[in-house]
């Protein structure tokens, strides 16, 4: 900490530079502020550097890779040869081809918006001073805000039982690895787990998931869910719900894990341990005891509709603030929190239908209502659901598992929810969400016409379904 040097006067500054805070920073400038972010280690954030992008580059490589690998013969007619995977260079591909090119572009957006970029630690003084360490260590400089925007993300929960390191691994540590585990286990079920256990399983690994709950990927229903346990299961790994990881003990090529299940103590051993129990906000180190801002009991920002805090000129987005920690959701509050501090709020639209999407080997997503949230009121709504076994398109491309689901109101058909799984979830789900936030019926989706073959007549279908007049069902 700095004592008794003078602080440099700036406008708007934000802590943080992934999918939340550049976009702020962009946004912010549009509306004529001047920005400077403050990054400690690179732009982007976990999302684009170690998280969300290079996860799903590592899940599509493991696609084409599967693909590659399975006799097609009694199914399409193709036999491949002997497939090899140069893990090194499909490693380098994830990181120079996909992240540096992502970060790149956005180190040259905030460069075209004159967004000022500080690389240290950001550290509060009191309501309206920020000290920043610089990268280094070695100096520090006070900047005087008059607005800020805290978007310093979240990091992996650490369990005392399994600290990180050797061959307990966290997710970064997960997407870095030197070679492909010929067993991983994951402790945690949830959307990181299973995406990366999902990934890895794809490029020939066992798994072996250990969950708490009754069922893995907690905020998908189990509907959803049990059908990416039934394909995990079927490709020969495990998967142990209602399960309570005990200890872990490592040695130089393996590590076993031992845990209970239904009243008995097991043990499993495999090459690595990911540990994906949930990620914490990063909001302990940023002096925030030295302000008046308002946590929750879970370390959590208090904000309004528009992010601000109880302190004036205070603002913080995304995992920092309650709900879901989603990228796209901090993306989202950026673009409010810049409109407020620019007087220009009343242009944004509050209404939010915030989709979620696991990227397992059969797509999941969701908005809006769902079955659990909607079970005390059914006589009001319609539930209505068409299978993508009756989809043309699906069936072409041999991927006809799941369905789509709507949630639609009675009185005037208007839709509150949508789930679907299977082929190009993450894609379709863009549609209903656009249809909850402008408030349209079953029959505005039926009428819509899809192009055909598509996945997107499955929407079609269920529209159909929900409004009565269904012809596919």
């Amino acid at each position: 900490m700095v004592v008794g040097s003078q602080a440099t006067e700036v406008d708007t500054v934000v802590i943080g530079s992934g999918p939340g805070g550049y976009v702020a920073a962009i946004r912010a400038a549009e509306l004529g502020q001047k920005v400077t972010i403050i990054e400690k280690d690179n732009i982007g954030g976990v999302c684009l550097n170690i998280g969300c992008i290079p996860s799903k580059a590592l899940i599509n490589i493991g696609h084409h890779y599967a693909e590659a690998a399975e006799d097609r013969t009694g199914i399409f007619g193709l036999s491949y040869g002997d497939v090899k995977l140069d893990w090194a260079a499909a490693q380098k591909w994830k990181e120079e081809k996909v992240v540096k090119q992502l970060t790149g572009g956005v180190g040259m957006l905030l460069k075209k918006h004159k967004v000022d970029v500080i690389k240290g630690t950001a550290e509060f003084i009191d309501n309206e001073t920020i000290n920043v360490e610089l990268e280094g260590g070695e100096s520090s400089t006070l900047l005087q805000f008059k607005n800020v925007i805290i978007a310093t993300g979240s990091r992996p929960i650490e369990i005392p039982a399994f600290p990180f390191g050797g061959r307990i691994l966290d997710s970064t540590a997960a997407l870095a690895l030197k070679e492909v585990p010929k067993h991983l286990i994951v402790v945690g079920g949830g959307v990181i787990g299973s995406e990366l256990g999902g990934a890895y399983r794809l490029l020939g690994a066992k798994i072996t998931i250990i969950e708490g709950l009754d069922h893995i990927l907690n905020g998908f229903d189990k509907e959803m869910s049990d059908i990416i346990a039934k394909r995990v299961k079927e490709a020969g790994s495990e998967i142990y719900t209602s399960a309570k990881a005990i200890s872990a003990e490592q040695t130089g090529k393996d590590v076993t894990l031992t845990f209970e299940v239904d009243g008995k103590t097991q043990t499993v051993t495999g090459d690595y341990l990911l540990v994906s129990v949930g990620r914490r906000a990063n909001t302990d180190s940023l002096g925030l005891n030295n302000t008046d801002v308002k946590l929750t009991d879970r370390g959590l920002i208090e904000v309004d509709e528009s992010y601000k805090t109880n302190v004036p000129g205070i603002y913080a987005i995304g995992d920092v603030v309650p709900g879901p920690m989603l990228a796209h959701k901090a993306s989202f509050q950026a673009k409010v929190a810049a409109a407020a501090i620019s007087g220009a709020e009343n242009d944004v639209d509050l209404h939010v239908a915030l989709p979620a999407v696991a990227y397992t080997s059969t797509e999941l997503a969701t908005v809006g209502e769902t079955p659990d949230s909607v079970k005390d009121r059914m006589d009001t709504v319609k539930i209505s659901k068409f299978p993508f076994a009756a989809n043309g398109r699906a069936l072409s491309m041999d991927d006809a598992v799941g369905f789509i689901r709507l949630i639609t109101e009675t009185k005037e058909g208007a839709l509150i929810g949508a789930q679907i799984v299977g082929p190009g979830a993450s894609d379709l789900i863009a549609s209903l969400s656009l249809a909850i936030e402008n408030g349209l019926t079953a029959k505005d989706l039926s009428l819509t016409i899809q192009p055909h073959p598509s996945l997107g007549e499955a929407i079609m279908d269920a529209a159909e379904l929900a409004d009565g007049m269904p012809i596919h069902v």
